[in-house]
């Protein structure tokens, strides 16, 4: 395990990988997914970030792999 002050330069130092801006578009459209998505906020942003930005979402996580309204990689 590394902790989060070690992890953040450590992920940031790859190419192309950016911390991107919470937007007013991003928040708003995290209150108006499609379809059925569970109550997550951080997960309703995070979908709606993938959405917005039109770019598929890595992630293990079982309930966004089902969601059907988000590319997802697994």
């Amino acid at each position: 395990p590394v902790s989060l002050e070690r992890w953040f330069p450590l992920a940031f130092a790859y190419p192309g990988v950016a911390l991107l801006p919470l937007t007013p578009e991003i928040a708003l459209a995290s209150t108006r997914l499609p379809g059925s998505f569970h109550r997550d906020p951080a997960d309703q942003l995070i979908v709606a970030t993938a959405r917005v930005l039109k770019c598929p979402l890595l992630t293990s996580d079982t309930r966004i792999l089902a969601y059907e309204h988000v590319r997802t990689i697994s």
